[in-house]
């Protein structure tokens, strides 16, 4: 099968794809740490013999400073036996007396942590998270438009930004579609670290989609009165081919090392590293340039 063939179908199953994680963002929807809804975040291990059951029991029947109550409650387990209790926030007064409750209810609880962001503080860093990813893709259209601009005459440089900004796009929502489904098997919330991750790969994934664009940019300077589009998109996929690939490859095995050897409090954005490097090195080959040869061949 050749590079065509094979782009115009992985190109169609990219696009269903999206649509899929579009939708699973929609429904349920993504699960949000506490630092972008507000609220307070406790980590706790419960004695021996004490299960989930019983601290739910317990939070049921807790009341609050002024009789206030604590409102919903979302408890998850972690492999080390530690439980996430996410809750509104609460003030210092609150925090004290849900402590001494638990102590009276079910014996001595160990706190590992106790995280409170209020409801105004998490709404910032939603909008500023937005805003990071949006100025990142207009900054790369930007940047690819005038690192392009010595195109052959006839073709367009903005199309190289904007086809590199598509496959950006893909591999955001893919990754987000995969981490929604994650999160409803596990206690992953996605907080500033994933987002952080996310940034990360849109720099390892458009870095490979320029070594790919400037090799078919020098295709077309040198062969391009000689060969059609089709054949230079395939020669150059060739010649950048095991480059890509080297890289991928090598990035994985420093980022799988960190995964299963590094610390716990990272292996969430670990994975997303590992996740992103995998499709972006994918998007690279059958989003962006598909993309690229589509609207160029329109342009000629």
């Amino acid at each position: 099968m050749t590079f065509t063939k094979a782009a115009k179908f992985s190109f169609s199953v990219s696009i269903a794809l999206m649509i899929a994680s579009a939708t699973l963002l929609v429904v349920p929807g993504p699960k949000l740490s506490i630092e972008f809804t507000g609220g307070s975040l406790m980590e706790v291990r419960l004695p021996e013999g004490k299960t989930k059951e019983d601290l739910q029991g317990a939070l049921a029947t807790l009341v609050l400073p002024g009789d206030k109550e604590l409102g919903n409650v979302t408890l998850s387990v972690t492999q080390k036996d530690h439980i996430f209790v996410r809750m509104r926030d609460l003030s210092n007064e609150e925090h004290l007396t849900l402590g001494e409750h638990l102590r009276n209810t079910i014996g001595r609880v160990e706190e590992f942590q106790f995280t409170t962001i209020g409801p105004t503080v998490g709404e910032t860093l939603k909008y500023r998270a937005m805003w990071a990813l949006l100025i990142a893709w207009i900054a790369i259209i930007l940047y690819i438009a005038l690192a392009f601009r010595k195109v052959p005459k006839g073709l367009s440089p903005w199309t190289f930004g904007l086809a590199a900004v598509l496959a950006l796009v893909h591999d955001i929502l893919l990754i987000m579609g995969l981490f929604v489904i994650l999160a409803q098997m596990t206690n992953f919330e996605m907080d500033m670290l994933f987002v952080s991750a996310l940034l990360s790969i849109m720099g390892y994934s458009v870095n490979d989609t320029i070594v790919i664009f400037d090799r078919i940019r020098g295709n077309l300077q040198e062969h391009g009165r000689r060969e059609n589009l089709e054949t230079i998109v395939e020669r150059s996929i060739r010649e950048t081919l095991s480059r890509t690939l080297n890289t991928g490859i090598g990035a994985l095995i420093m980022l799988f090392a960190l995964f299963f050897f590094g610390a716990e409090s990272i292996r969430w954005f670990i994975l997303t590293l590992i996740v992103g490097t995998v499709v972006g090195t994918y998007s690279s080959f059958f989003v962006a340039t598909p993309l690229l040869m589509l609207w160029q061949k329109k342009d000629r």
